[in-house]
């Protein structure tokens, strides 16, 4: 069974940078993407920041230009430096793999999420 480990977050002052980080343990078989989720309060998870196994990257518009998403997919890990932080990326933080079964079959894991509070 695949587990996400997150490590990073914390609390910030508007302005200031953070990073979080995922490593996953227990892998099957290979990893076809990575990435970041968040979940503010009273609002539904949302994309951040993913990167797949060919390279390929996306960002949500609110954070494109000040995140940074990096990582391998062969080494599982990922990573989001979070530059110039504003209040409204408050929220706790999920990291996302999606795990590749064969046959067009596919499995989501999720980390156990890390509190992200950026402060005006």
């Amino acid at each position: 069974q695949v587990q996400l480990v997150e490590s990073g977050g914390g609390m910030v002052q508007a302005g200031g940078s953070l990073t979080v980080s995922c490593a996953a343990t227990g892998r099957r078989s290979s990893i076809d993407l990575m990435g970041w989720y968040r979940q503010a309060p009273g609002k539904e998870r949302e994309l951040v920041a993913v990167f797949t196994s060919d390279g390929s990257t996306d960002y949500a518009d609110s954070v494109r230009g000040r995140f940074t998403i990096s990582g391998d997919t062969a080494k599982n890990t990922v990573s989001l430096q979070m530059n110039s932080l504003k209040p409204e990326d408050t929220g706790v933080y999920y990291c996302k793999a999606v795990e590749e079964l064969g046959y067009g079959h596919t499995e989501s894991h999720w980390g156990q999420g890390s509190q992200v509070t950026v402060s005006s």
